[in-house]
């Protein structure tokens, strides 16, 4: 891997950010904005990089292996951020109350919206693909471990399951139907999957910029001292880990690649709204999220120069 072209797509995605910065002053950044840019980015764009990275690439017996394998370590990964961080906040803050948002900021990251286009960009289309099956690995722990987690009552509910069929995961389950059954769509369906797979790294840019200064303009203050705990562990500490873990698996590069850079990213973005719906901490969850944003534009090109 080209590690020109490694701060090279860094210093574009800060560009972008910082663009979504600039616009967010030309409109009101409300439930509404949030909604549209939300929907477009996970109902259009996300699924079209998705689709398009399946459509690229050569799908056989084996591909369908690694794809299984990436899945299995996207469940352990996770896991063990979530494990790290409540170790960390039992050590350094065994009283505090916000434990569980301190367990899921540290094991969960944003995969899908930084994860993905940043694979795609960094790998090509198998990058894009395994980071796409990474992310999914994301959702189910997210939806399941993270729900069960994050309610005070502690009772799990299969409503919760729901969150699981989304146009994202339908597009990964569609993508792989069709290729594992050779189909080949019309040409200028691939087209339009190419062309909107474009949308998906400048749209998901642009709303983390939305919600920096959205959180500047709210001066938000940080829910105390135990945010540095998920930005350390999921930034530095699980990265690590992950190193070390690729190293002992006889692993394609493709895939180490992208389990390294996925394990890599910053906090979830959807963390807040999790954390709204179900009464936790949402501006630490907010406030995580932008912070470890900010700090992964060094974090990353550096852990990679390191590891890779």
């Amino acid at each position: 891997m080209e590690f020109s072209l490694i701060f090279e797509s860094i210093f574009i995605i800060s560009i972008m950010i910082a663009l979504g910065s600039v616009i967010s002053r030309t409109f009101p950044f409300n439930s509404d904005t949030r909604k549209l840019l939300v929907s477009l980015i996970v109902n259009i764009a996300m699924p079209s990089i998705i689709l398009s990275s399946i459509l690229n690439v050569e799908i056989n017996r084996e591909t369908f292996k690694m794809i299984t394998n990436v899945f299995v370590l996207s469940v352990i990964i996770n896991l063990l951020g979530i494990l790290i961080g409540w170790l960390f906040s039992n050590t350094f803050y065994r009283h505090s109350t916000k434990k569980r948002e301190i367990a899921l900021l540290s094991g969960l990251g944003n995969t899908g919206f930084i994860g993905i286009p940043l694979c795609a960009a960094l790998i090509g289309p198998e990058g894009a693909l395994f980071a796409a099956i990474f992310d999914a690995g994301v959702d189910i722990t997210l939806w399941t471990i993270g729900v069960l987690i994050i309610q005070k009552n502690r009772q799990f509910s299969f409503k919760s399951l729901k969150e699981l069929i989304n146009v994202p995961t339908l597009a990964i389950v569609f993508g792989l139907f069709i290729a594992y059954f050779n189909m080949k769509p019309p040409a200028v369906f691939i087209e339009l999957a190419n062309q909107l797979a474009n949308l998906a790294a400048p749209l998901a840019m642009f709303y983390i910029g939305v919600l920096v200064m959205n959180l500047y303009r709210k001066k938000t203050q940080d829910s105390g001292q135990e945010i540095w705990i998920p930005i350390v562990v999921k930034l530095i500490v699980l990265p690590a880990c992950v190193a070390l873990m690729v190293t002992y698996l006889n692993l394609k590069s493709d895939i180490s690649q992208t389990i390294l850079i996925q394990s890599m990213m910053p906090s979830l973005t959807l963390a807040s709204i999790l954390f709204a719906k179900y009464s936790a901490d949402e501006n630490m969850g907010a406030f995580t999220t932008v912070l470890s944003t900010i700090v992964a534009l060094i974090t990353i090109p550096l852990l990679l120069y390191l590891f890779l």
